[in-house]
Order: C-alpha cells, then structure tokens, then sequence
C-alpha cells in the first residue's frame, strides 16, 4: 500500500529545495549587491534575476501551504516557536520586492532602494537560515502544542546556521552572476564567489560536526552501525564537489561553479534528511503523527499532480528564454 503520508513530505522536501535553491540566488545577488558599483553593475546584477525572481518564490508559497495542509500539527507547533523569524523573513521579502520595482521608477532616491534590496535579503536570508537551527536543535512540546518562549529559538547553533544559509546564498548568488553578466562585474562575481564557497564550506563544516551532539537521535544515526557505512559516502562526495567547485572557479568555468554549488545544498539537505527522518517536529512529533487525514490527503495530491506539472513547466520556459548574457544593455 502507498504511504501518502511520506509522499506528502517528499513532495514538501522537494519544494522547500526548489525554493532554496531558486531564490536562494535571488536572495544571494541582494547580499552581494553593495558590493557592485551603482550603474552599469547593479543593473547588470538586478537584470540577471529580474524575468524569474518572483516565479521563483512560488515555492516558497508551495512548501509552506503544502505543510498547512499535508502536516497541520507541525504547522501549528512550528510557527508558534518561530513567530519571530517568519515575521522577519516575510518582511525582508516583501521590503525586498518593494525595492526591487522602485529603484527602477524612483532614480533620485536609488541608491536608498539599492540598500534596502541588500537589506531585505539579508534579514530573509538569516532568518530562515536561524528557523532551519531552531527546528534542529529541538522545539519543547507538550501534549500537542508549542510549550517554550518567545526566544527559544535563539542559540549559537542556529546563529551558526543563519550565517552559513548567508555564506551559501551569497556562493549561489554569484556564480549565477558568473554566468550572466559580462566585463567587471563577472570579475567581481568570480571572486566573491571563491570567498563564499571557503565560508560556505568552513560553516557546513561547522555545522555537520555540531549537529550530531544536539541529540543522540543524531549522533547514533550517523555514527552507529551500520548506518555508518551507508552514510560514509555523504561527506566523501561533498568533499569531492567541494575540490571541484573550487578547481571550476580558478578555471572562471561559466555553468559548472554554478550547477556544482547546487550540489552542495542538495547534499546538504540529504544530510539534514538523514539526520531528522521521520521527525517533521525533531525529536518531538512524527510525519504520522503530524499527518492530515487520508482522504485529505488524497484530494490535495490530485491538485498537486495538476499544478506541479505547470509550475515546472512555466519555470523552465521562463530561464529558457532568458537563458543569455544580460550584457550592458540587456540580454543577448
């Protein structure tokens, strides 16, 4: 028999990294903005996301509805202990957005919506890096609901995570620049994409030897056997993209730095998957005992297998044909 329940969170995993992935450039190319010289580079930089950077936040919209409606428990626990965060993440995005129409219609006042870009995808992107650490480390439930306070969330680990999901959108985000823009902001966009892969790698790093010891659930999944040897693999092959991100980027190769560092966040989630399976509230609540009723379930797939197929579909056709250079005067 099918187990709707672990379709329903394959289907939510596979939107919250298309979503990572998508608008983590996005979000990337708004850290790195202060860095490239008003004109001819920040607009090189805002174009090279301008066609697909709202379509990329349908994802957003897909994981966090799909776990309201698949997983209504873990949505209810989850908020709750991250109210904060998810405040701040959605303001930084809608300031952001903001920013992104009125710096084109508001010329005196650019340089002022060129800071609030920077700013809006900064607090997004610490904000859900610092969310991802406080659902790791733990969230306290009694019963069926949220029992800590308000800060709980608050901790060196998950300020640990917040600052490597910030080094790993900022790596993201510049070698999607490497590929789309031309003359000096390229130069720029390859070398702060060399000083972004070394933090991004040093905060995994981090982060993967700090994650088993927040709980024994973690350490004995990966350091126990068998599963030890089933799991060996994951750190080798994050290591051997790791030499082959950089070795890519020394290179100034045009797609593979790019497609290399998606590699690394989907190791990097198949490393938190492994770690948190079958907990959707780690530690406390499972994804069965956060599902929604199956006949619930049933009718949501039936919309899922609908629309999927046309978000992808108008997804790849949008980066299809803006697939060029952006150039100094668009794209080419």
């Amino acid at each position: 028999m099918i187990d709707l329940t672990v379709i329903w969170a394959l289907i939510i995993a596979f939107a919250v990294l298309m979503y990572v992935v998508m608008d983590g450039f996005d979000l990337g190319i708004g850290i790195l903005f202060p860095t490239f010289a008003p004109g001819q580079e920040r607009d090189q930089a805002m174009n090279a996301i301008a066609p697909v950077w709202d379509g990329n936040e349908t994802w957003l919209v897909l994981g966090g509805g799909g776990l309201f409606a698949a997983f209504p428990l873990a949505y209810a626990i989850i908020l709750p202990a991250t109210y904060p965060l998810i405040i701040a993440m959605l303001l930084g995005l809608v300031f952001r957005g903001v920013a992104f129409e009125f710096r084109w219609r508001d010329p005196r006042h650019r340089a002022f919506w060129d800071m609030a870009f920077f700013a809006g995808s900064l607090v997004a992107a610490l904000a859900q890096g610092i969310t991802l650490g406080a659902l790791l480390q733990g969230i306290h439930v009694e019963g069926r609901a949220y029992a800590g306070g308000w800060l709980d969330w608050l901790s060196p680990y998950s300020l640990l995570t917040g600052v490597g999901v910030v080094a790993g959108y900022a790596l993201l985000g510049s070698t999607w620049l490497a590929v789309k823009v031309e003359g000096s902001a390229e130069d720029k966009a390859y070398a702060h994409a060399r000083r972004a892969a070394w933090a991004t790698l040093a905060l995994m790093a981090a982060v993967s030897l700090a994650t088993p010891f927040l709980a024994g659930q973690y350490f004995q999944r990966w350091f126990t056997q068998p599963m030890i040897y089933w799991l060996a693999p994951v750190p080798l092959v994050t290591g051997a993209v790791a030499f082959a991100l950089m070795r890519s980027l020394g290179a100034r190769h045009t797609w593979r730095p790019f497609l290399l560092s998606l590699a690394l966040f989907l190791l990097g989630m198949i490393g938190l998957g492994v770690s948190i399976w079958p907990w959707v509230v780690p530690q406390s609540i499972s994804i069965w005992q956060a599902a929604a009723p199956h006949r619930s379930q049933v009718f949501m797939l039936v919309g899922v297998l609908a629309i999927m197929p046309l978000i992808l579909g108008y997804t790849a056709w949008a980066y299809w044909v803006f697939r060029g250079k952006v150039g100094t005067h668009g794209y080419h």
